[in-house]
């Protein structure tokens, strides 16, 4: 019987000087990194810090964008910020097609045609509109009004 336990990547498991030995950096680092909210550790109820995996795996993000690309941490900030809005916005975006799909399934294909009186009218594919025989007669003379 294997009791293993196996943490997700978003299991807040690490004490911050595991975090920090993971990271390749200081445990002091994280924390003004905490404090400039670029990364944000789980709390216990004593205030501790505990990372997750997916926590230590940005805090390698961010000491690489800082120290091998040279971009400050207020930058780094704001990449991380946009990286977010843009994963945000794909999830809406697969939301959002897949309602699309959802509702054209239960809709069906629809056609939309004028009806007798003008209105339209929706119909289904190879449905044609009701035309009613009528006696009015419209004459259209371009240029006149």
């Amino acid at each position: 019987m294997n009791n293993q336990f196996t943490p997700s990547k978003d299991s807040p498991v690490y004490v911050i000087s595991v975090a920090a030995e993971l990271a390749g950096m200081h445990a002091q680092t994280l924390r003004q990194y905490d404090r400039l909210g670029l990364v944000t550790p789980s709390r216990t109820r004593g205030g501790g810090r505990r990372y997750s995996m997916r926590d230590v795996e940005m805090l390698r993000q961010v000491q690489r964008l800082s120290q091998e690309e040279g971009i400050s941490l207020a930058g780094i900030q704001r990449i991380l910020e946009l990286e977010h809005e843009v994963n945000e916005l794909r999830s809406r975006v697969e939301q959002l097609s897949d309602e699309l799909e959802q509702t054209r399934m239960q809709q069906g294909t629809r056609v939309f045609a004028a009806g007798p009186d003008g209105q339209i009218v929706t119909l289904r594919p190879g449905q044609r509109p009701h035309r009613s025989v009528g006696t009015s007669l419209v004459v259209w003379r371009p240029g006149r009004r």
